[in-house]
């Protein structure tokens, strides 16, 4: 099963560049890139869990309606992306399932920092998809962590995917930056190996972000983004559907 989920939030990263952005800018470009990614999976009639801030959730309103009206899982990305108190997983969740009358069983902390178990299952997750098992410095050093799925204080851990030679991270700034047929080959095999795939997104790489006056990037964070991030996206999972791989939701996932 390919498990694609998106981190919707308020669009904060140009702030981790020393570059100042409104709050109805962070949204506007949040929302647009949302709205692209929905149009992408209703082409393809595919499912995604997208793990939202609260904060997002209340000022995109119709975004939510629609994400839910086409099946995806609405999941917990904390009450804020940008600060973090223990007592956001209860809050976050609860919030969220008073918008989606929904009940919100997954979580997954910004920025993929760490966050205690045992915290988020007293908080009533099911499952926590914080882990990216690899090392990227300045960033993660989880080389120790399991590479799969696996039960921790009786949560489910749903780790990001990394490859299984050198747990090469799959995540977002790999299918910027790696040629598209070797990213897809990188996906394939560790499809094969692990019997699924779990990679994330964020919207606002599907907005063009070259603007380094504006938001200060680096060249491997603004690589393909915006229209060339759309045709990247269509082309692999339209690539993927072909072969008939599965798409699913995490929640499908831990109940497969």
């Amino acid at each position: 099963m390919v498990l694609l989920s998106f981190d919707i939030e308020e669009f904060d990263m140009p702030l981790e560049y020393n570059k100042e952005i409104s709050f109805k800018d962070q949204m506007e470009i949040s929302i647009r890139g949302t709205k692209h990614i929905l149009d992408i999976l209703d082409k393809h009639q595919v499912k995604a869990t997208f793990f939202s801030t609260v904060i997002f959730a209340q000022n995109a309103p119709e975004v939510i309606k629609r994400l839910l009206s086409s099946g995806h899982e609405l999941a917990s990305h904390g009450y804020y992306h940008s600060a973090f108190d223990k007592t956001h997983l209860a809050l976050s969740r609860k919030v969220l399932q008073e918008i989606s009358s929904q009940d919100i069983i997954g979580f997954r902390m910004p920025r993929m920092k760490p966050v205690d178990e045992d915290e988020v299952r007293k908080a009533g997750y099911l499952y926590n998809s914080s882990i990216n098992p690899t090392w990227l410095p300045g960033r993660y050093n989880n080389l120790s962590s399991p590479r799969t799925i696996f039960e921790k204080v009786g949560i489910w851990q749903i780790p990001a995917s990394v490859s299984p030679m050198l747990r090469f991270p799959l995540f977002w700034l790999s299918f910027h930056n790696l040629p598209l047929w070797l990213y897809t080959w990188l996906a394939k095999s560790t499809h094969k190996k692990d019997g699924y795939l779990n990679i994330y997104f964020h919207p606002w790489e599907f907005t063009d972000l070259t603007d380094q006056k504006r938001f200060g990037f680096p060249g491997y964070v603004s690589k393909n983004t915006g229209a060339k991030m759309i045709e990247r996206m269509d082309i692999f999972i339209n690539q993927l559907k072909k072969q008939n791989y599965s798409f699913g939701t995490l929640s499908d996932f831990i109940q497969y």
